[in-house]
């Protein structure tokens, strides 16, 4: 009879070519369910410990910490991805279902898995999760495990997210991070989901959108509790689809929901305007990038108990000619240099019996949290909307993005134009200022 002793010697002393491929590998053993080993698989990270199941699968990297669930839910354009794999392919992952870091898209259900799978590409999430592991590989700070997974739905309306395959699919991924925590001996938590619907709805109201993502949230966070998880930072993306009217719902929406949080844990990190579109209207791979970045920031913030909220205008009032729009703010506001060919900075009147042209804006000197815009001709006697930042604006009918910013910036990874925290869109009542 074969001794223990001598069964574990001969696990420690399997080969890693012939188990393990043609990798740069050593010190081969089993512990547990898993192969471990040391390998040079990343140059940029240098030697390092990894693990394998026995019955094959992607190669994971030993990590510390949680196992991080980055995950959304939305319309068709969530589901947008960059090429190639992710900067620590050893540590961003998606569920090893074989379907991939984007879901199945309402079409068929998803089971729950306990293994993980390497991305063969970068969604918005898994940009997140690259971008916040390169910051810590730069600070020479731990690098956890992140399971991202981005599910989605055809449904054109907010609220068939509640019902739809998508959202059950959102907790099978869930689930699966559930599995893979456990089998890893880790805990399980998801770190932010994403949501990015309302956009492509051109049939709900405002108020329709809002109860519909509020009902959304609220059932998440529901689901998650059931399974023991702490409550995500939801982010909110903050824009129209393509051809969006200037009163796009969507947007009102989504901002005025990250202004008043309604006991959920909301940011939007940056408004859609932002970022650059291709011509049908979905972001650029340089854009989506940006925009995971921010995202990134905003986590980051958030995760270190320090705010992080873009400039929001939230009362307008007038005398005379003279408009002042008062923003929550977290720094000094700027209007952008780069668009100061832009005399209004975003801004339009409407809803006027006269035209009523904003000839001049600049920062309130009594006040670096508020607007000051001059108008052409006096407003008394009108009852007008301020917009700022909506879609459908400008005179040629193309989307016109706004020019105002607080003084926050950050290097992007893959631009030489700094990130910056752009002002929510907002339409406001302009009202007759108190004497």
């Amino acid at each position: 009879m074969v001794s223990d002793k001598a069964n574990n010697s001969a696990e420690n002393s399997l080969d890693p070519l012939e188990v393990l491929g043609n990798v740069d590998a050593w010190n081969l053993r089993r512990e547990g369910d898993w192969l471990r080993f040391t390998a040079r698989l990343d140059p940029a990270l240098g030697p390092r410990d990894y693990l394998r199941d026995p019955t094959g699968g992607d190669i994971v990297a030993v990590a510390p910490g949680p196992l991080y669930g980055i995950l959304s839910i939305g319309g068709s354009r969530r589901a947008g991805f960059n090429e190639g794999l992710a900067s620590f392919p050893h540590h961003v992952f998606a569920p090893g279902d074989h379907i991939g870091a984007v879901g199945l898209e309402g079409s068929a259900k998803a089971e729950p898995t306990g293994s993980l799978q390497k991305l063969a590409h970068c969604t918005h999430d898994a940009l997140i999760a690259q971008t916040l592991l390169q910051w810590r590989a730069e600070a020479m700070a731990a690098l956890p495990l992140f399971v991202t997974r981005t599910e989605t739905d055809n449904a054109p309306t907010a609220t068939a997210l509640l019902t739809g395959l998508a959202f059950e699919n959102f907790f099978a991924a869930v689930d699966s991070l559930r599995l893979a925590a456990q089998k890893l001996g880790k805990e399980p938590k998801v770190l932010a989901v994403g949501i990015d619907h309302g956009a492509e709805d051109i049939s709900s109201s405002q108020s329709e959108i809002e109860n519909g993502l509020r009902a959304l949230m609220t059932k998440i966070e529901a689901g998650l509790h059931q399974r023991g998880l702490q409550r995500p930072i939801f982010l909110l993306a903050c824009e129209g689809g393509p051809g969006a009217a200037a009163d796009h719902p969507a947007i009102l929406a989504q901002t005025r929901l990250g202004w008043l949080k309604d006991g959920h844990n909301i940011t939007i990190s940056a408004p859609g305007y932002a970022f650059e579109r291709d011509r049908f209207g979905r972001p650029t791979s340089d854009a989506r990038l940006r925009m995971a970045e921010m995202d990134a920031h905003a986590i980051a913030a958030l995760t270190a108990r320090a705010d992080w909220a873009c400039p929001c205008p939230l009362l307008a009032e007038y005398d005379d000619k003279d408009i002042r729009v008062t923003f929550s703010a977290m720094e000094p506001l700027v209007i952008d240099p780069a668009l100061t060919d832009d005399i209004s900075a975003g801004f339009v009147i409407v809803g006027s019996k006269k035209p009523l042209e904003i000839v001049t804006a600049k920062v309130d000197p009594r006040d670096p949290k508020a607007i000051h815009l001059r108008t052409k001709t006096s407003i008394k006697g009108e009852k007008p909307l301020l917009r700022y930042a909506l879609p459908g604006m400008s005179d040629d009918g193309a989307p016109k993005r706004g020019a105002i910013r607080d003084g926050w910036s950050a290097q992007s990874t893959g631009s030489a134009v700094p990130l910056h925290r752009w002002a929510l869109p907002a339409e406001l009542p302009l009202n007759e200022a108190p004497r």
